[in-house]
């Protein structure tokens, strides 16, 4: 689908009246939602979306639009195009905090939003919670020293161990996924950079949504990402929590009944 002068790639399986579209996070693309398609396409139209830079499409420029703002006027402009109606944003870290701040800015075009652990730090605003993040981002220092040598493939492995908070992680993936991960390596500096630059939200912000929430988090998860999970749901005045046993950060892969249980018995509710 072509919007705002670029084509985005987007998967599409069923054609039932509700629209669920998956919005990917960073070091990834639609490919990562495929445990989820078989869940969802019997009962809703499952629409998986790659966003600009991400996956294999050639790009139109060297990254110079890469941002946060882009995504989400892409994201945006690609609900429009669809032309189903409201639909259901469910995204997964990164994808997760653009489609919040999409609903934000466009609540007529969401019914419903599934978010697993958006890393909206701007959320984080105690002193213990500040603290814990920067000791948490510490472990970053060798992903963006392997990014600023070049080895971006090496960025995106140690980028995949960190988030995760398990060593060696990204070499126990199946081939398939590390593969699509690799695919990506080339938009990691952007990501890099861009990371501190993401749109701030604040809990007021938040507190405005009116269209019922689901808040995921692993149970194994960063204290940061688990910190900044609660804040997201707290601050979502319809939202409920779930707490998904045994996963990292990688929830909707590495605990797929689980997480597609809870995505399950939301829609059911809307």
């Amino acid at each position: 689908m072509t919007v705002n002068g670029t084509n985005l790639s987007y998967e599409t399986l069923g054609d039932a009246k509700h629209t669920v579209v998956f919005v990917h996070g960073g070091f990834a693309d639609r490919r990562i939602w495929e445990l989820q398609r078989a869940a969802v396409a019997p009962r809703h139209r499952f629409v998986a979306v790659t966003l600009r830079y991400f996956g294999t499409e050639p790009w139109t420029d060297q990254g110079e639009q890469f941002s946060q703002e882009t995504h989400v006027q892409d994201l945006v402009a690609f609900i429009r195009k669809l032309d189903r109606g409201p639909v259901v944003l469910v995204g997964r870290s990164y994808g997760a905090y653009t489609a919040l701040v999409a609903a934000m800015r466009h609540p007529d075009l969401v019914r419903g939003l599934v978010l697993n652990e958006p890393p909206i730090w701007s959320l984080l605003t105690t002193p213990a919670e500040r603290a814990g993040l920067a000791d948490d981002l510490k472990g970053m220092a060798p992903v963006r020293a392997a990014a600023q040598a070049g080895r971006i493939d090496e960025a995106t492995r140690l980028f995949a161990d960190w988030v995760n908070a398990e060593p060696g992680g990204f070499d126990a993936l199946p081939a398939a996924t590390q593969r699509m991960h690799l695919d990506n390596a080339r938009t990691v500096p952007l990501q890099l950079v861009m990371a501190a630059r993401n749109i701030p939200i604040g809990c007021d912000q938040l507190a405005q949504l009116t269209m019922p929430a689901v808040v995921t988090k692993g149970a194994l998860s960063r204290m940061s990402l688990r910190l900044a999970a609660d804040a997201t749901s707290r601050c979502l005045p319809r939202s409920r929590l779930v707490d998904i046993p045994g996963a990292r950060h990688d929830a909707p892969r590495q605990q797929p009944q689980a997480f597609n249980a809870a995505l399950s018995d939301f829609l059911a509710t809307l």
